[in-house]
């Protein structure tokens, strides 16, 4: 077994069953020996491409059947490309996530770096979070790109940092981009790279499929020439270095003045630090506490908050975890650490399993009511809200849709969906634009995703507040803010117009400022009041990855602000619905998940990953399909409405008014609610949204269309032509694809002088 120790018996029965599953051939294989510490050649060989066989092919890695899934991922993946991983022996190829896939990637990468750029100074960033190897990880990126001469910053002792962080500097330092470990909040078994560009953007589509069409050119080589050599460098290279990120203290230097010109204005900092009752924040993974800690001094409020689990650890310090499913069948289970999770019990009660596993009862005892709890995760790119709140206020809560958990003696923890949350956040942020005279000096807008709250467009129409939709991903926000950039920058005086993903041209007027982007699985940005600039002088109108501590300083300073006014932050949410005449105040998402992510047996989880995709897909196309079909006008939505009611005989389908698809999944549109299916970009899942005046309404629909089987029916193959459903996956793919590119800022990223800019 690898050098890993467990801190608790659930970590060790991981550890055990995944070594009981593991052959003795991967056990013994030294092929990829980061150990050795100098130079050496990785000599990739014709072998390595095919199936292992003991007799015939014992140097087998089936490389051909990883990339084979690799590539497809690259194609539709929404944060990374994620996957399993064997966390005891990371080398092992059947798992999708490995270090031999790694340094192909890198590879790959790194040659395609080098043919757009040449001889020109290259300079990258590689950080990480907490989860199992990825430690491992960082260390070969940076040795495989100081192979090619690529420069590569790392934190300082190479520990952990964010991933906004690692965007942030990105852009700030004009580097040519970055790479991340992370699978953000997924199980800990998990991993993947999050690539991002000289943006800080995670890649889209096409440029993910630069390097993917390189590895295929590095397979081909093999097969003609017998081998590929890839050379590690010296892990104590110089091109690996720490200097840069020594001297501004892992970024903390340069991400404070950023809050200071943005999110972090006086009137929150000064709410904050006149609290009475201290703010908790729960370090999920530990690897938030690092740079969030550092960054709160900075900001001279560190003490107004009281920290859980600091400790770094890659099993999440088992939070999440349990050793049955949701069958109550004795296994390991891993629900994530999504905090907003709602699972159910054996008897079909629902309960928040990963806040179960947190055990609030015991640590928030002594948390007096009003207590706000904030929930972040291993890289801390999201936020969860709760407020310790009396239990008498549990009918109150059910009229706002609020969910809670029961913490005994008269107690409840408040937990906000980021719907709530962020409707919340960027109606305070209004407010105190409007406080400091700064509103209306500007138009503003709103970037979300399409499967965020229905709440959300209703508070911007109050508010004269433009709404741009995008596909779910926060690439695509970043894409949407790069448009808005291109128009700005060529002319600004002149009113910028921009197509969101629904097919509206929205006309955002001179000189916009981005007031919030964000989406429903708990990610967000605040735009600046002035344009953020680059060492080199680029521009920007926010950052290009969600931040939970720009998240965190603005729900701190609300609830700092409710504190003064008596108020909680449930009647504050009352307040927003009551102020902005917002009929949906409902949403809901339902997850469905095909087969058990935590399968330490890797053929059993490659079958079951297989038929859970199978289903995933089959449960999308039937959605799309009819989407498509009525977009070429071979069908109208009189038909769709037929098929639905014949096949969902217990819902209503009489104010359904359109069927669009939205670059990832199916958006139906009523007169008083909306309903989204969507295939999961990164699992094989299938997530149902919805948000509505009703929410017994939204989640009966989302919860029975989004478990659908996907069969057709006899009504369905009547209406919907049989060649367009086979095809209209790929069509939907260039539908997408047209979205991306329209109007899009495609300037080339132009490598600056370092010696003048990287000067501190």
């Amino acid at each position: 077994m690898m050098n890993k120790q467990s801190h608790c018996a659930l970590e060790q029965s991981l550890f055990d069953s995944v070594d009981s599953k593991t052959p003795d051939y991967i056990k013994q294989d030294k092929l990829l020996d980061l150990d050795n510490k100098k130079e050496f050649v990785f000599k990739l060989k014709k072998e390595h491409l095919e199936p292992y066989d003991k007799e015939k092919n014992p140097q087998g890695l089936n490389l051909k059947e990883w990339f084979k899934n690799y590539a497809k991922e690259a194609e539709v993946s929404t944060a990374g490309i994620r996957g399993p991983q064997n966390i005891l022996y990371p080398h092992e190829t059947r798992f999708p996530i490995n270090l031999i896939g790694i340094m192909l990637a890198t590879e790959a990468k790194a040659l395609v770096a080098r043919e757009l750029y040449k001889d020109a100074e290259l300079i990258k960033l590689a950080g990480c979070e907490v989860r199992y190897n990825s430690q491992e990880f960082l260390e070969l990126i940076a040795r495989v790109q100081a192979a090619h001469g690529i420069k590569t910053l790392v934190p300082v002792e190479r520990k952990t940092i964010p991933i906004w962080m690692a965007s942030f500097l990105a852009f700030k330092l004009d580097l040519l981009g970055g790479e991340y470990i992370t699978s953000s909040h997924g199980i800990s078994v998990k991993n993947a790279t999050k690539d991002l560009n000289s943006q800080g953007s995670q890649y889209l589509p096409e440029e993910s499929m630069l390097f993917v069409e390189k590895i295929r050119y590095i397979f081909s080589e093999v097969e003609k020439n017998g081998h590929y050599d890839i050379k590690i460098a010296a892990n104590d290279n110089p091109l690996i270095s720490e200097d840069v990120m020594k001297e501004l203290n892992d970024g903390v230097k340069l991400y404070k003045q950023y809050l200071l010109d943005g999110v972090a204005k006086d009137a929150n900092l000064n709410l904050i630090k006149n609290i009475k009752e201290k703010i908790v924040i729960e370090n999920v993974g530990g690897s938030a506490y690092r740079t969030l800690s550092r960054i709160l001094k900075e900001l001279n409020i560190e003490d107004k908050f009281v920290w859980m689990n600091k400790e770094e650890d890659p099993f999440f310090h088992a939070i999440g975890k349990y050793d049955t499913d949701p069958k109550g069948n004795k296994t390991f289970y891993d629900y994530s650490v999504d905090a907003t999770v709602i699972a159910k019990d054996k008897d079909g009660n629902p309960y928040f399993p990963v806040i179960k596993s947190l055990h609030y009862e015991e640590k928030l005892k002594d948390c007096p009511i009003g207590t706000a709890v904030l929930i972040t995760d291993p890289d801390h790119d999201r936020l969860t809200v709760c407020q310790i709140e009396n239990a008498e206020k549990t009918e109150f809560l059910k009229t706002l849709g609020v969910d809670y958990v029961d913490l005994g003696n008269g107690r409840i923890l408040t937990v906000f969906t980021a719907n709530q949350s962020f409707l919340m956040i960027m109606d305070f942020w209004m407010q105190q634009l409007k406080a400091e005279g700064l509103f209306d000096k500007h138009p503003r807008f709103m970037i979300k995703t399409t499967a965020s709250a229905r709440s959300w467009d209703e508070w911007a129409k109050k508010n004269g507040i433009k709404v741009v939709n995008v596909p779910v991903g926060f690439k695509e926000i970043a894409n949407i803010m790069k448009k808005v950039e291109k128009q700005i920058t060529e002319n600004p005086q002149k009113e910028v117009v921009v197509t969101d993903v629904l097919g509206n041209d929205i006309n955002l007027g001179v000189n916009p400022k981005l007031i919030f982007g964000g989406e429903e699985s708990g990610g967000m940005i605040i735009g600046s009041e002035e344009l953020i600039k680059s060492l080199s002088g680029r521009a920007a109108i926010a950052m290009r990855e969600k931040s939970a501590t720009e998240a965190i300083v603005v729900a701190s300073a609300l609830s700092a602000y409710l504190e003064k006014e008596g108020k909680t932050m449930s009647q504050y949410l009352e307040d927003v619905f009551k102020n902005n005449e917002i009929i949906s105040k409902f949403d809901i998402r339902e997850d469905i998940a095909y087969y058990n992510e935590s399968e330490p047996d890797i053929e059993k989880l490659k079958q079951a990953k297989i038929a859970g995709e199978a289903q995933r897909t089959k449960n999308d196309v039937f959605y799309l399909t009819m989407a498509v079909a009525k977009k070429m006008g071979k069908m109208n939505l009189e038909q769709i409405r037929e098929i639905l009611k014949d096949t969902f005989k217990e819902l209503n389908f009489d104010n359904l008014i359109d069927v669009k698809f939205v670059g990832d999944g199916t958006y139906l549109e009523f007169t008083d609610k909306f309903i989204e299916i969507r295939p999961s970009g990164t699992d094989a899942k299938t997530k149902a949204y919805g948000a509505g005046a009703s929410k017994d309404e939204i989640k009966n629909f989302a919860r029975i269309m989004g478990n659908y089987s996907g069969d057709l029916t006899a009504l369905y193959e009547k209406y919907v032509d049989m060649e367009l459903y086979k095809n209209s996956k790929e069509l939907s793919l260039k539908d997408y694809a047209l979205f991306t590119n329209k109007d899009a800022n495609n300037a080339a990223f132009t490598i600056p002088d370092y010696s003048k800019t990287l000067v501190f």
